[in-house]
């Protein structure tokens, strides 16, 4: 197995190796189409290194994705209710079952390469390392968050007993480069879980920074923490203040 691999201590490949730079892009409120296509043309450019390394960071308009493990049948919503509210239905090659993005929630996208972090690709390392990034940044903003053992993403203990704040699902292909990733409710409208099964988890309610907080962070806030924990956990160098 290689020496450097994502998990518990995530590195760059080789001892003395530089930090590298992350690209960090804003995309605001973008459509979920429109995201994936822009993360499939990242994705090429940077296997190909004409690219460094990208965090996609945004909100989008109301839409259930259902991943690889499917999720059609865990839609409850009729198609009139869907059609009603605006909701967009897509099947995409995430891992995982159906999920919602909407506004108020942060999307985070990282497109980077895992050969980075050693000649082995370590899919669960990978997933394991983005929890400790959004527990980092949730500490930071304010709550205390776990992982859940047999299920992925961040959760906090509510009233009911544990909650699902932020979701994940990725995707690494053959070449080790991957795409989607994390759904954190910061300001969510959390009525559009109840259309659906989250994830598929029918026994275990999802929350927001909103319910849990007496104010929620900003969007930008948001962003702005995310993606600090998300440079120093796996080992990559911000571009500072003016830098092109």
């Amino acid at each position: 197995m290689a020496t450097n691999t994502i998990g518990s201590n995530p590195t760059r490949s080789g001892a003395n190796a530089p930090a590298g730079s992350l690209r960090v892009i804003d995309l605001g409120l973008t459509t979920y189409s429109e995201a994936w296509d822009l993360q499939n043309m990242i994705a090429q450019e940077v296997a190909s290194g004409h690219v460094s390394e990208t965090l996609l960071l945004l909100e989008h308009p109301h839409t259930y994705t259902c991943g690889r493990r499917g999720g059609r049948d865990h839609i409850l919503a009729t198609d009139q209710q869907l059609k009603d509210d605006g909701i967009v239905v897509l099947d995409v090659d995430r891992g995982g079952d159906v999920t919602y993005h909407g506004p108020g929630q942060l999307v985070a996208y990282p497109i980077i390469n895992l050969h980075n972090y050693g000649g082995v690709i370590d899919y669960p390392g990978y997933v394991r390392t983005l929890e400790r990034v959004l527990i980092a940044a949730l500490n930071e903003m304010g709550l205390h968050a776990h992982t859940l053992q047999d299920y992925s993403g961040a959760w906090v203990t509510g009233l009911g007993g544990d909650e699902k704040i932020a979701a994940i699902g990725v995707r690494v292909d053959g070449r080790g480069i991957t795409t989607h990733g994390i759904a954190l409710n910061v300001k969510t409208d959390l009525r559009f879980f109840e259309y659906i099964i989250p994830c598929g988890i029918a026994d275990k309610g999802v929350t927001s920074m909103a319910r849990l907080l007496p104010e929620a962070p900003s969007m930008f806030e948001a962003k702005d923490t995310f993606a600090r924990h998300f440079a120093e956990i796996f080992g990559f160098r911000l571009p500072e203040s003016g830098d092109a």
